[in-house]
This record gives structure tokens, C-alpha cells and sequence, in this order.
């Protein structure tokens, strides 16, 4: 058994399909099922059923698959070690991003941080808090950014950074009252796009009192739901990363939320709990931190990094 055949079965697992498993590997089809064949006959055990349309680990296949990313992963570290004693920022970077962040952040991040670590080969990908959390336990992901909050077994979270909301009103609501009161919520209608906006411990209970609002808007973009209340009125809230992306004419329809009122979402990075490569953790910090205004970074994050 070498650490090669392991890698193999691993990528036939996370592909269940010999033919994007070979192509990812480098090989031929033909070689990679003769390698797994191979496999099987020392282990006298069956780790893939195979059909015409599906692999699938045996019931022994999974366990034996759970020993084999443990054995990658323990070796791969072996590198990753001797790269932070040098104090190297290299090597490759697997990343997500959440859908609803993504716009405020990745543009941004992408140029900063190519320019600041050419050294390391950057792969990002849009993915929503479940999937984020089953790749990075899988191994196909290095680290994840996405709502606080997550909870995922051998999965470490480490707050980021905490926005605040604003509230975007149409020009026909309110517009002679320089503060919007959340008191005032039920006289208005209220446009919610779920996916964004219904978040633990934010926007003065937003989406608790949904049934008050006239419209829940259930999929899209904040880019679109501003658009939906210029033309049809009522009030939304709104990231404050969003403001800049806003027209003159538009920011004059933003309002601050007033009292004491919970009106933000946290955001965190996510990695394994065994992760050790601190050093290209922390460059992700460092692209952040040139354009994430300082007031939303964790302090602790802001000042001494994230240490692991």
C-alpha cells in the first residue's frame, strides 16, 4: 500500500466517477481502475461498488477512506510545517466564499492579495454554508468565510469581522424623517430576501416580524431587492459594504437604525480543526484588512492575527 494509491481512491471517492478522478489525477481510466484493482487484492476487501452509473464505497470502503485522507493529510503536513519554520507564504490556496459576501468582498480580496502573495496559487468558489462546511471536512477545501454561527463537527471557527445593516427606504416612505425607528416597522411594507437577511441575532429581530411586511422576496440579490423597492416602495435592509455599490440619488434613501437594536452579521473564517498552516491563514487576514474597514475587524484579529 503507498500514499499514492491513497490519493487515488480518495479523488475516485470525491468524484465517484473514474473517468474526472483519472483526468484530475493525470492518468488513463484504464490504469487508475487497474491501481484501485490492485488495492483490493492486498486488502482482499471490495472498497468501490461499481455499475454503469455509479461508484460508491462499500460499507469497509468508507472506513478504509477515512484512515486514507487521515495517512494524506498527516503526510501533507510534513511540508506545511517545514514552510511556516522557513516562514514561506506559498504553496496552493482552496477558499469560499459565501454567496451573500462574496460581492463585497471578493473583487477586492482577489486583487489585494494576488498583488501581496504571488506565490501562492489562489482557488476560490462560491459555496453555501453546508456545502463549505462537508468540503472542508473532506479535504477539498483549506478554509471557508461565511455567517457566524456554523456549528460542524472537527470544524473551528474564528470571527472575522461584524457589519452592520442599514436601512434602504423608498423614496416615497418616510422620506421627511432623517432616522428610521424599527417601532414604526408595521406601517410600512418590509421586502426580505431570506438568504441574506435572516441571520442569528441581527437586524432587530428582521425576519421575526416578517409577518408584519407585505413581501418576502425569497431569492436573488440586495442589487435587485433595491431595485424591486425604487420601484414599488416600502424598505429593506441593506449590508453596509452595499453602500458604495449605490447611486447618489440611492444614498440619499439610507437611513441608520436607531435604539438599541441588534442590526449586524458576524463573519467568520472557518478551517479544520487540524489545520496548521497559520502563516497562509494569516495572509487572507492581511489581503482582508487593506479594504475591510478596520472598525468591523475582530480586534483581537486586528491586532495580533490569528494564532493556532
Amino acid at each position: 500500500m503507498t500514499l499514492q494509491q491513497l490519493k487515488y481512491i480518495i479523488a475516485i471517492d470525491i468524484h465517484r466517477n473514474f473517468a474526472r478522478a483519472a483526468a484530475e489525477l493525470g492518468i488513463t481510466q484504464p490504469t487508475l481502475s487497474s491501481l484501485l484493482q490492485k488495492l483490493e487484492n492486498e486488502l482482499d476487501v471490495r472498497i468501490f461498488e461499481r455499475s454503469n452509473k455509479n461508484v460508491t464505497p462499500t460499507a469497509i470502503g468508507n472506513k478504509i477512506l477515512q484512515q486514507a485522507k487521515k495517512a494524506v493529510n498527516e503526510t501533507e503536513r510534513i511540508a506545511e510545517l517545514v514552510r511556516e519554520e522557513k516562514g514561506v507564504v506559498s504553496g496552493s490556496l482552496n477558499l469560499s466564499v459565501g454567496p451573500t459576501i462574496a460581492p463585497y468582498i471578493l473583487p477586492k480580496f482577489i486583487k489585494t492579495y494576488t498583488s501581496m502573495f504571488p506565490q501562492v496559487k489562489l482557488s476560490i468558489v462560491e459555496l453555501k454554508a453546508e456545502a463549505m462546511l462537508n468540503n472542508l471536512q473532506t479535504g477539498m477545501l483549506d478554509s471557508g468565510i461565511a455567517i457566524s454561527g456554523h456549528i460542524h463537527d472537527g470544524i473551528l471557527e474564528i470571527p472575522l469581522y461584524t457589519e452592520p445593516f442599514w436601512v434602504y427606504i423608498a423614496e416615497s416612505c418616510w422620506r421627511r424623517l432623517p432616522v428610521f425607528k424599527p417601532e414604526n416597522l408595521e406601517h410600512e411594507q418590509m421586502w426580505i430576501m431570506k438568504e441574506s437577511q435572516c441571520l442569528r441575532d441581527s437586524a432587530f429581530s428582521f425576519c421575526k416580524s416578517r409577518n408584519i411586511g407585505k413581501r418576502i422576496y425569497e431569492a436573488g440579490s440586495i442589487e435587485t431587492l433595491i431595485r424591486i423597492i425604487d420601484e414599488n416602495g416600502g424598505f429593506t435592509i441593506i449590508p453596509e459594504m452595499h453602500l458604495p455599490m449605490l447611486s447618489d440619488s440611492q444614498r440619499e434613501n439610507v437611513r441608520r437604525i436607531e435604539g438599541d437594536y441588534l442590526s449586524q452579521r458576524r463573519v467568520s473564517i472557518y478551517i479544520r480543526e487540524d489545520f496548521i498552516r497559520e502563516r497562509i491563514l494569516n495572509s487572507i487576514v492581511d489581503a482582508l484588512s487593506v479594504f475591510v474597514p478596520k472598525n468591523m475587524l475582530e480586534k483581537r484579529i486586528n491586532k495580533y492575527g490569528i494564532r493556532l
